[in-house]
């Protein structure tokens, strides 16, 4: 008898060891990959919206559920289901609700720091293997209802946001939350203003009743208004725009003048009469000053001129690129014009309004 139970027992002891050493396999959950939050501000107590993307190499079944469990310090409480969106790479974007009670794909429930989203069992949704899953929390959720609530940042530090759920994978990420990210850059930029004339010595060459005559920049003059006799070119950064101002005489000699002009809606005035007058014209949006305009048809040309009083013929409301003006000359004389050499001195003068 004492034979046997020592067979019993080394019996026994042989189970137990075979036991021990059988390897026991259980399931386990792959790890979600390429987790990202991309915040709309990392203030500290600020509130923010989360873009929120991952990788799920097992992908989501049907009526499986995704979590996000965020950290103590974010403040969730005012998130609603129409704060948040889902989509899928591969699927596309998920309708939702507060509850599967309906037809939507998912539905969204928001519990202290979690937020549960669960893709309706029977109402089609589900993430493959390898597909990436994107939700966005706050204003930027738009797909299904209109987000108006963010979550609050906590204090600065570095949180950790957990995704989880019934889903076989699982991962976790952190966001890095800052007193300030914000950085003030500041810049100035001077005022400015350039101003130049092209040419400034021109004539009209010999004056005649029998035809007006045009001012040329060779001073020889010419019958045809063909030409601009100098431009000015103007730029200037300035809030208010700019003006340009002409003073001068008329054309003069000795003590004999020639009749200012007062010309609308002709070409070339009347010849025979005593006429000096100024036109321009521009290549950009400046405003010529009425009686100046050097229309691009001639039968609408005015031209005029103002005796020894400083007089606006251009001027812009705003900041200008490089503006280029084109003054033109008109003179006609009478028979009894006095003889004599003709001249003036038109000062111009551009002014910026800052």
């Amino acid at each position: 008898m004492i034979q046997i139970k020592r067979l019993a027992v080394g019996f026994l002891a042989v189970l137990v060891v075979f036991a021990m050493g059988v390897p026991i396999h259980t399931a386990r959950a792959a790890d979600l990959t390429s987790e990202t939050d991309t915040l709309t501000t990392i203030t500290a107590s600020t509130a923010a919206n989360h873009t929120i993307s991952f990788v799920t190499p097992t992908g989501v079944a049907n009526g499986e559920t995704i979590t996000l469990t965020f950290a103590s310090g974010f403040t969730l409480t005012s998130i609603t289901e129409d704060d948040t969106d889902i989509s899928g790479s591969t699927f596309g974007e998920l309708t939702t609700a507060a509850d599967c009670s309906g037809s939507e794909n998912a539905s969204v429930g928001v519990s202290g720091q979690v937020i549960t989203f669960t893709l309706c069992s029977g109402d089609g949704a589900s993430f493959a293997a390898s597909e990436t899953v994107t939700i966005e929390i706050g204003t930027n959720a738009t797909a299904s209802g209109t987000g108006s609530n963010q979550i609050t940042n906590p204090t600065a530090g570095t949180h950790a946001i957990d995704i989880g759920g019934t889903q076989t994978d699982s991962g976790a990420l952190a966001v890095a939350i800052i007193a300030d990210d914000s950085v003030a850059v500041t810049a100035q930029v001077d005022p400015s203003i350039t101003f130049s004339i092209s040419d400034t010595t021109i004539g009209f060459g010999d004056l005649t009743t029998a035809n007006a005559r045009f001012a040329t920049g060779d001073t020889n003059g010419s019958d045809t208004d063909s030409a601009a006799a100098h431009t000015m070119a103007i730029s200037t950064n300035a809030n208010n725009g700019y003006a340009i101002t002409y003073n001068g005489a008329t054309l003069t000699s000795g003590s004999n003048t020639i009749d200012v002009a007062s010309i609308t809606n002709d070409a070339d005035g009347t010849p025979g009469t005593e006429e000096f007058g100024m036109g321009f014209s521009t290549d950009g949006d400046a405003t010529i000053a009425t009686g100046y305009d050097h229309n691009a048809t001639p039968a609408n040309r005015d031209w005029a001129f103002v005796d020894s009083t400083t007089t606006t013929v251009v001027s812009e409301t705003g900041p200008t690129a490089t503006e280029t003006i084109s003054a033109f000359y008109l003179a006609n004389i009478a028979g009894n014009t006095e003889a004599g050499n003709y001249s003036t001195s038109i000062t111009y003068i551009a002014t910026a309004t800052f």
